[in-house]
Formats: structure tokens, sequence, C-alpha cells
């Protein structure tokens, strides 16, 4: 194959495919758990860690898959995560106890994590002539996942009723392999590849300690409580170790994670409006899903499918994204997106919680949250790879999605903790809490994005043609 010859948008296929399989396992699995549990002989809250273990893969081993990209180059580790997320979905299927499958959980959030710090390096290769068409690029890829996240519990619900639970992990195969082959037929062999780039052990490894000690013990917040001894322990081994990471990282020569990124504020802004979105948008739809059942009475599958129709604002803006920032620069869409998802946490806040407020009350809110997100997360996302070398995007974009993913897991802790109660009165109140600090903080993340991000030059006018 020429590789000079590759068309990128093959490419972007390549890389959505992968987002897409990774995206529908983070989603397809909740509504087996049930049938999981009657099966394998586990209560269904023994197996939370079907889910958890999953998250905690995939959230440790970003920031190493990133350095691995890096290094080995991108094609090479992209692949790898194919097979390996192949390997372990067959494990998935074939388990015969919740430990077994909970280990083959694991295994696939690692070989999720080599597969999306790559793909974004492989889709800044492709595109690194063009960084209007690169903004366009990772609306899409963003999209493609978004699509999946909504197509997971209702595909998962199809196979249980038709195959078994089993069957939610072999449809991962079909889709492996159908990706391992697209990437070898239109990725270039060199994309995103720095031979020089050394490999730094202690802080590879103090990294990962530091990230399973601290997400581990905020997944058990909401069955333990903060006052735990497993919680507290987790989290003095996160901060201990963390401080020695960075310590060890300020003295490297060549650190996994170079701290000198975070010197460019558009770096820093980008990071910090990753965290504060995903904090905001897990936790809120952690409380209300379980506001949804445990106080309107809403099964689980209506819970669902209340969100589901939502994802099409999602996805049109994640598209709308690339458009937009093809003609004003990476800033207005971060600005636009934090503001309109600062809007649909107040009116969600006003109008959607109450004993008499029914679907079309929680409309307005709950579409325009997904559609600022959904506007603000491609910009934030190009804004790290246009910050960055070709040589460092993997490490760019595995600091983001890491930081993401704590972000994430700090929302659903915190949140479930704030939601807490034995009566409805009090969770009402709780969630209603959980949404005006939304709000806030998306206030704040836009905020970020202006003072932070770059405001753009003119473009040329055959760019705002495009």
């Amino acid at each position: 194959m020429k590789t000079s010859t590759t068309p990128p948008r093959a490419v972007l296929l390549a890389c959505s495919f992968a987002f897409i399989i990774v995206q529908l396992d983070v989603t397809i699995v909740n509504v087996a758990l049930p049938q999981m549990g009657r099966e394998l002989g586990a209560s269904v809250a023994g197996l939370q860690w079907v889910i958890d273990a999953y998250t905690l893969g995939f959230a440790v081993f970003l920031l190493s898959a990133g350095v691995l990209g890096d290094k080995f180059g991108a094609r090479r580790v992209f692949l790898a995560g194919f097979a390996l997320f192949t390997l372990a979905s067959l494990a998935c299927a074939a388990a015969a106890g919740a430990l077994a499958l909970n280990i083959a959980r694991a295994a696939q959030g690692i070989g999720a994590a080599l597969l999306v710090p790559s793909s974004l390096s492989i889709l800044n290769a492709a595109y690194a002539h063009d960084k209007q068409m690169l903004a366009k690029a990772v609306g899409w890829w963003t999209a493609a996942g978004g699509v999946s996240i909504a197509a997971g519990p209702v595909l998962g619900a199809a196979l249980l009723e038709l195959a078994g639970w089993r069957s939610i992990f072999w449809v991962n195969i079909p889709l492996c392999l159908a990706g391992y082959w697209l990437t070898l037929r239109a990725v270039p062999a060199a994309a995103g590849k720095d031979p020089g780039r050394a490999f730094d052990m202690p802080g590879q490894l103090l990294a990962v300690v530091a990230l399973i000690a601290f997400i581990g013990a905020v997944i058990e917040v909401h069955a333990l409580g903060w006052t735990h001894a497993a919680v507290q322990l987790g989290l003095a081994v996160a901060g201990g170790t963390g401080a020695l990471f960075l310590l060890v990282e300020a003295r490297s020569k060549a650190p996994m994670l170079p701290l000198a990124l975070f010197r460019s504020a558009g770096f820093s802004g980008a990071v910090a409006f990753g965290v504060l979105v995903n904090f905001a948008y897990y936790g809120v739809i952690f409380v209300l899903s379980l506001y949804l059942q445990g106080v309107r009475g809403y099964t689980a599958m209506e819970a669902g499918l209340i969100f589901l129709p939502l994802t099409g604002t999602f996805i049109f803006s994640n598209i709308a994204s690339g458009w937009v920032a093809a003609r004003t620069g990476l800033r207005a869409p971060m600005i636009i997106g934090g503001l309109v998802g600062a809007s649909g946490y107040a009116l969600l806040c006003v109008f959607g919680i109450s004993g008499q407020a029914g679907f079309w009350s929680m409309l307005p809110g709950l579409a325009l949250i997904p559609a600022g997100m959904g506007l603000a997360v491609p910009a934030m996302t190009t804004s790290i790879l246009s910050s960055v070398g070709s040589g460092q995007a993997g490490t760019a974009s595995a600091i983001l999605n890491t930081a993401r993913q704590v972000g994430g897991a700090l929302g659903v802790a915190v949140y479930g903790a704030m939601a807490a109660a034995a009566s409805p009165e009090l969770v009402a109140v709780g969630v209603r809490s959980t949404l005006m600090i939304s709000s806030a903080l998306l206030l704040c993340a836009a905020a970020a994005a202006w003072l932070c991000v770059a405001a753009p030059r003119r473009l040329p006018a055959a760019a705002q043609a495009r």
C-alpha cells in the first residue's frame, strides 16, 4: 500500500469504527446484569464490577497507551488494541464465573485504552495539513461514539432476548475483525510514530498505581461511603503515589507526562474544560437514572428510552462543531457549548424535577445538555491535538481522556452522595442541587475556554468555503 495515497476519509472510518466498539461496550452490558447474576450465581450488586472493571482498565492505562503509541507508532498500538479487545471479548463470552468475567472486562478496558489515544493520533497525522478538516473529522469521530452509546442499551436488550447475555460479547468479534482489516488497508504504517521517544518505566508504574487506587476508591464510594477504611486507604495511596509521580516526572529527562505541556494555556484550558464537562454530565446522568427509577417509578428500560431520543442533538451538534470551528476557530464552539449546556442544566433544574413534571417538561433541558456537550467536545479535542507536535499527539489525547475519566468518576461519586436520601422529597432536592452545581461548572468551563483557548485568526476564503 502506498501511504501517500491513503484517503483521509478511509482513515476516519477506521478510527470511528474503533470508537464505536469502545463506546458500545460502555453501555451494552447494563441491561444484561440480572441475567448474568442468575446464570453465574452472583448478585447484581456483586456484578457491579462488570461495569467498573471496564472503566478502571480503560482509565488507568490511557496514559501508558498514549506513550506507547507515540514511541512505537499509533497504527501498531491501534492494531494491538483491536486484537486485545477481540481476545477479551472471547474471554467474556466464555466466562464461567463472575471473577473470570470481571478480569476479562478489565482486559477489554485495556484494549479500549490502546484504541482511543492512538485513533486520535492517527487522525491528527491524517489531517495534519488542514486543521479545519481535522476539527470536522474529530466531530464525526465523536458522533460515531455517541451513536454507539445510545444504541448500546437497545442492542443489548435485543441480543439478551434472542440469544442470552453471552451474545453481547460475541457481537464484538466481527466488529473488531472488521476494524483490524480496515486499519491494515487504510492507516499508514508511520502514522504518529516517534521512535526516539523514551519509555519512562518509573512514571508508568506510579501512574498505574495512583490511578487504580484513586478510581477504585471513587467507584467504591457509592457502596461503602467516603468514611469507609478501604475508600480512605485508596485515596491516601493515590495521593502519595500521585505526588511521587509528579516529582519523578518533573525530574525525568523523558517523562511519560510532559509537565511542560501544561505551560500552554490552550492545553491546560482544554483539559480543565474536559474535567468540568465530564464531572457534570456523568454525575447528572447517574443521579437522574436513580431519580427516574427510584422516585418517579420508571423501569430501567423506560428510563433508558427517555434519554435515547436526545442522542440526536448530541450527534448533530458533534457534526456542527467541526463546521463552526472551521469558520470561527476552536474557542467559539467551546464557549457556546458551555453556555448551552449550562442553560440545559438550569432548565432541567427549574422545570424537570418535580412530582408533576413529565417527559415533555424535561425535554428542553435534556436536549440542550447533549447539544452543548456535542458542540464543545470535538473542538476541545482538536484544541489538544493542535497544541502539540505529531510526536506527542497520543500522549496529549491520553492526558485529556484520562482527566475526563477521572472527572466522570468523581462526578458520579460526589453527586451520588448528594442525591442519596431516604425520602423521595430529599432525593429530588439532592438532584436539583447537582443540576445547579452542574450549570455553574459549565459556566466555569466556558470561562476557561474564553481565557485559555487562543482567539482565531481570520481564515482564508478557501478554508471558509469548505
